[in-house]
């Protein structure tokens, strides 16, 4: 069995993790932590997890973590940082969620998340967890740096177009919609469902943080510079992100669609719907999957592409813990093969 801890147990993320993990057969979750309730059960806080999980929440300290093999932070940013480096020099595989390793630039790190980064120099070791694109590098991982919702729908949207040059690449647009547990589990104005509910809006379209890491992964796979208009928004719904991407082809596109079902045929997480489909929210709810679909309008340049996940599963938790399989030599869909949730 392999050891593994949770720290950051109380938000959302954390606990759709602890959903995960709670029939995951070849792992125990030895330590959870959280400082505000320290000292409880688990299943007490969350009455969903009784009979799943009785761990007891612990104070983050690196000690208490020292007997598992894996530690998952489910974190907000700037946190992770600061215990990691001490548990990979123990020989503990890191899997962050946070954004703390996703950016390869320390300084457009900090530009972005505005504060200093605590360990620049392990920034290099971290393997970006796409494992669509990244499997083989994340086999070998000590540390991995999860990718974000939206750059995960993004960026399994136009990975087969661009790694195959069939698109003009300073010309992409991804318009992306979020439910509201994308924000976390914190209390603020924006997300309470009396300002929410019967609303929808765009924010950050001068500049989400989540750009530069989008950027940054496609101009990996473009192998060359890429400029992308992102665009997310808010939706009044709890999980769930939309990405509608354009990009417009250098050449015929008649055979898009047959080239997306063959870049993902034995991807487990990635299902490409029939040319013309629209892929629905409430299909991935819950799971691990990324539905897609390849659109052409009226049979002209510009393509579009249709690309639906959950954000607490494929966008994070799931994600993580698909990573965590590729660590550790298990089948990849230990723990995350079921159906999404209906209705």
């Amino acid at each position: 069995m392999v050891r593994v801890g949770i720290v950051g147990g109380t938000g959302y993320t954390g606990v759709e993790l602890l959903r995960l993990l709670a029939l995951h057969k070849k792992v125990d979750v030895s330590v959870v932590t959280s400082r505000n309730d320290a000292g409880k059960r688990v299943d007490e806080v969350y009455p969903s997890l009784r009979g799943f999980i009785d761990t007891v929440f612990t104070a983050p300290e690196v000690d208490s973590l020292s007997d598992c093999d894996a530690v998952f932070f489910a974190t907000p940013n700037g946190t992770a940082m600061l215990m990691a480096e001490q548990l990979v020099a123990r020989g503990i595989k890191v899997i962050d969620l946070s954004a703390d390793f996703r950016l390869k630039d320390p300084k457009q790190w900090e530009k972005w998340y505005g504060m200093e980064h605590a360990c620049p120099d392990l920034i290099e070791q971290a393997v970006y967890g796409l494992p669509e694109f990244n499997r083989e590098a994340i086999k070998n991982a000590n540390l991995i740096a999860c990718p974000g919702c939206y750059p995960t729908a993004v960026q399994l949207g136009f990975l087969p177009l661009i790694e195959k040059g069939l698109v003009e690449v300073d010309r992409l647009v991804a318009d992306v919609k979020s439910g509201v547990s994308g924000a976390g589990r914190k209390a603020q104005l924006t997300t309470l469902m009396g300002e929410t509910g019967e609303s929808f809006k765009a924010y950050a379209a001068s500049g989400h943080r989540h750009l530069p890491e989008v950027i940054q992964g496609l101009e990996v796979i473009a192998k060359r510079s890429v400029d992308l208009t992102f665009v997310p928004h808010l939706i009044p719904m709890i999980r769930g992100i939309h990405a509608t991407l354009y990009a417009p082809l250098l050449e015929g596109g008649e055979a898009v669609q047959a080239l997306y079902e063959q870049r993902y045929i034995n991807e487990p997480f990635v299902d490409v719907l029939p040319y013309g489909s629209h892929p629905d929210t409430r299909n991935v709810r819950g799971g691990n999957l990324c539905q897609i679909a390849v659109h052409q309008p009226q049979g002209g340049r510009m393509l579009v592409v249709l690309s639906v996940i959950d954000n607490l599963v494929k966008g994070a938790s799931g994600q993580a813990l698909q990573n965590m399989n590729l660590m550790f030599g298990f089948d990849e869909s230990e723990g995350l093969k079921m159906p999404a949730l209906y209705p």
